[in-house]
């Protein structure tokens, strides 16, 4: 099937206590990416508020917010007004004592074409998720937009192979990867940036796809140090190659104009998918095989 073009936009940009603040810097960065013609715009993991699993406390559950909720009816009339897809962060409240880290996509005409919940949840010095997060049960959807087919998942899903997989089988074009990633704290002297781009792309080249990961940047601090993001938010192609990234460590729009056709060229010539062998694969069920 013949595929056109489809340009995207990644917003990156740090974050303030000041969680109104970030949100409407959130969306004033969205219009200016869709007066700069971006069909699909692509917010940062958790973007109202700061990266609050550097620490434990438990007062930081009141910043979860149901569906709908006050970010989603912003973010879902402005994709109403603007005429473009966008794929929304935030942390979901659902029942008292249950809140997921989710991502919900409106479409061009603001449909809610529903939600992704986070599965791989880290636990680790300053990424202390699990104490936040329920393990996401949505399973891994894809969206049918206005402008294209579309996966999303978020942060630490990104260090697993078997999600693209899905996704890509499910037709998706693109997967979009909202992200919060930055300094080691335990490992101050690691910079872990050009092995997350490579892992990210990895996937791009395993299932021959556009991959396009936002990350956010700036220092936060907390009571148990700081946290450093680097950012290099990026696009790739469905070869690896990277054809768009970040050119600062500050607020920023990443935008790129996709060619979807590249997807089957690609896929005609490197026939991963042809050649899988799920049938024996079983083992991968299995948390422990020795």
């Amino acid at each position: 099937m013949s595929k056109g073009k489809l340009k995207i936009a990644l917003l990156q940009h740090s974050c303030t206590e000041d969680r109104h603040y970030n949100l409407e810097k959130a969306v004033e960065m969205v219009k200016a990416a869709a007066n700069q013609g971006a069909k699909i715009i692509c917010t940062q993991e958790l973007f109202t508020g700061m990266y609050f699993p550097q620490t434990i406390d438990v007062t930081k559950y009141e910043w979860a917010e149901p569906i709908p909720g006050p970010t989603t009816t912003i973010m879902q009339n402005l994709a109403r007004e603007l005429g473009v897809v966008i794929i929304t962060s935030l942390y979901e409240y659902v029942i008292d004592g249950m809140y997921f880290n989710t991502v919900v996509v409106f479409d061009a005409d603001g449909t809610n074409l529903g939600k992704y919940r986070k599965h791989h949840i880290p636990e680790g010095p300053q990424y202390i998720e699990k104490y936040y997060f329920t393990e996401g049960d949505t399973g891994y959807p894809v969206f049918e937009t206005k402008f294209g087919t579309i996966g999303v998942l978020i942060c630490w899903d990104e260090w697993f192979p078997e999600p693209s997989r899905i996704l890509a089988l499910k037709g998706a074009d693109v997967i979009f990867y909202p992200s919060a990633i930055g300094s080691e704290p335990d490992n101050p002297e690691l910079d872990t940036s050009q092995t997350w781009m490579d892992a990210i792309r990895a996937h791009g080249i395993h299932n021959n796809l556009f991959i396009a990961a936002v990350n956010r940047v700036g220092r936060e601090d907390s009571k148990e140090g700081y946290m450093e993001f680097y950012g290099r938010s990026f696009i790739s192609n469905p070869w690896g190659t990277v054809i768009e990234e970040a050119k600062t460590k500050e607020d920023e729009i990443i935008l790129a104009e996709l060619d979807l056709s590249e997807i089957t060229k690609a896929r005609n010539i490197l026939q991963f998918h042809r050649d899988r062998r799920p049938d024996s694969y079983g083992e991968l069920l299995k948390r422990v095989l020795k």
